[in-house]
């Protein structure tokens, strides 16, 4: 819309073409609750007020706000495609998506991440893009992509790019390692989130000052304070594996508030299709007593000025029109959602048609080489061994030192004592790769669990009981060319197949869903007493998170940050 145009709608001069009557407008730039109409032409809203339009929608006293905004997510990890995300969120009132594609960049690098741009082209959201920094996220692993610099630099031109994703080698920053230096300095005066749990002191103050402006890994009510006060802005996470909103919602002072973004990380299908998305977030923030405007600002406006989108997360003439019509504050229930002036989904199903794009193509990832991997046997020696030791329902692990079970000089797993064979096999690049390692806190009986899903390098990772069904499960991930898998006495129990680089499945939400219930009851059904035991999995591989992990290169000590032999060194 010409300018000319714009300004003579907004005087009223001619007629726009959608009237919202008689609607409790959320105002983020006051705090007030109006009671008004909003003006719509085409993609924008051209003013406040009663206006001469070609169409009315009476609104009746529902509240509108400016469409939601999820501060950073992994879209991969709903393990569906972003079309089929976006028919997930949108009825729930989100409009705009930060999106760091660093687990299907771990696969394909540049590709992955030109992927996911793709195949956001007509969807109903708005995908915005930060360039993923940490692939891989360690030299302690083998990923499929190695991003440098360089690589990023053919990505800085693309509209939908804003800035540099989730600096999780905090290490490298404080060290000046010349690649981060070179990453930091291309991404220039645009905004580059941070990634650093437990930072603090002149080390925090150090990160800050190289560029990070926001944090999703405060986990608890001080460390968020102190990265705040050093300027930062708190994400505010409420994902599946982590959530840690509600403890740090005491940081949304009235003071404090618009420095406070809501984010969800990493949410799976059920959450998705059970709770919702930031609706759940806003809905949450206000159950727990923050004011209604502050929590609804914390997803729209907030966020929107943090990454520079000034045409978002407001309803005020000139900007995007994209609303959200809600019942009440106390149930939030999403009735209607306007996307660029258009009415895209009412009563959380999405009412437009035709909008599919055809998704891009992408060769296959799973890439194993079967001679170099003879068998997943571990000779047994005397002494204790390094034992992974899960923590439920969260990231972190212990290291345990424990005495190992024999057979016939191997070390196998000890049903009885709920210490199983874990190993990853590397997926890449067919290099022969096989970490093996012992976890406690699975609770298999029999059988064994297997995934392609695995952070953040994604190789193949599997828990068994014995080797032979450790192998079966290995042998199915890789017939389905990636996915999830239980396996049982040399049966397939359950699978979900994920042939998008091993991580997404083409199917719609509430099937993937299905299939995850399905592998979740079957794994239990073998004695597995975690509530997500394949989420718990997927994390058993992340050497950014302490205390011990595993990799396709070995046991990972992660405090120290160097590959440590099974059993403790003489």
């Amino acid at each position: 819309m010409d300018l000319e145009k714009k300004i003579a709608l907004a005087r009223g001069e001619k007629k726009a073409d959608l009237l919202l009557k008689n609607c409790r407008l959320v105002n983020v730039f006051s705090g007030q609750i109006e009671k008004t109409s909003v003006a719509i032409a085409g993609e924008v809203v051209v003013g406040i007020g009663d206006y001469r339009t070609k169409k009315t929608i009476d609104l009746k006293g529902a509240y509108l706000a400016p469409g939601f905004m999820d501060a950073h997510v992994h879209i991969e990890s709903s393990m569906v495609t972003v079309p089929e995300y976006a028919r997930a969120v949108v009825p729930r009132g989100t409009t705009t998506v930060i999106i760091d594609p660093h687990e299907i960049a771990n696969v394909f690098g540049i590709n992955g991440i030109r992927y996911m741009i793709n195949a956001s082209h007509g969807c109903p959201l708005n995908v915005f893009v930060m360039l993923s920094s940490c692939v891989p996220a360690s030299d302690l692993e083998t990923s499929g992509a190695d991003l440098t610099s360089r690589d990023l630099s053919f990505l800085w031109g693309e509209e939908q790019v804003l800035g540099l994703a989730e600096m999780m080698n905090y290490p490298g920053v404080l060290s000046r390692d010349p690649e981060v230096m070179a990453k930091l300095k291309a991404a220039g005066e645009r905004p580059i989130d941070g990634h650093a749990p437990g930072l603090t002191g002149k080390d925090l103050n150090a990160y800050v000052a190289a560029g990070m402006r926001s944090d999703h890994e405060c986990s608890t009510l001080s460390e968020a304070r102190e990265k705040l006060a050093r300027g930062m802005f708190i994400m505010l996470r409420e994902g599946t594996a982590a959530k840690n909103l509600k403890a740090l919602l005491p940081l949304c002072t009235p003071t404090a508030n618009r420095r406070c973004l809501l984010a969800t990380d990493d949410r799976h299908p059920g959450d998705l299709l059970t709770e919702g998305h930031i609706d759940f977030l806003i809905r949450t923030a206000i159950g727990e007593g923050i004011d209604p405007v502050d929590a609804v600002r914390m997803g729209t406006l907030n966020p929107a000025r943090y990454f520079g989108l000034d045409h978002l997360g407001a309803i005020a003439p000139g900007y995007q029109a994209d609303l959200v019509v809600f019942n009440n504050f106390k149930e939030f229930k999403i009735e209607q959602v306007f996307k660029d002036g258009r009415l895209v989904a009412k009563n959380g199903k999405m009412v437009i048609k035709g909008w599919e794009p055809e998704l891009p193509l992408l060769r296959g990832s799973i890439n194993v080489n079967w001679a170099g991997m003879d068998d997943l046997s571990v000779k047994a020696q005397k002494g204790k061994a390094r034992v992974i030791g899960v923590v439920p329902g969260q990231l972190i692990t212990r290291q345990l030192m424990l005495s190992l079970k024999s057979n016939n000089g191997r070390a196998v797993s000890d049903i009885r004592r709920d210490i199983l064979k874990i190993a990853v096999i590397e997926r890449h690049t067919a290099s022969g790769n096989v970490g093996l390692g012992f976890v406690r806190g699975f609770g298999l009986r029999s059988g064994a669990i297997a995934s392609s899903v695995a952070h953040d390098s994604h190789n193949i990772i599997i828990v068994g009981t014995t080797d032979e069904d450790m192998m079966t499960a290995v042998i199915e991930i890789v017939r389905l060319g990636g996915g999830q898998v239980v396996v049982d006495q040399d049966m397939i129990k359950a699978a979900l197949p994920l042939p998008i680089a091993g991580l997404i499945s083409p199917k719609p939400l509430s099937e993937v869903r299905r299939a995850i219930i399905r592998l979740n009851k079957a794994a239990h059904s073998l004695g597995c007493a975690l509530k997500d035991p394949f989420m718990t999995l997927s994390f058993m591989a992340l050497p950014p998170i302490p205390a011990l992990k595993i990799t396709d290169k070995g046991l990972v000590d992660t405090i120290r940050f160097k590959i440590v032999p099974l059993f403790k060194d003489n």
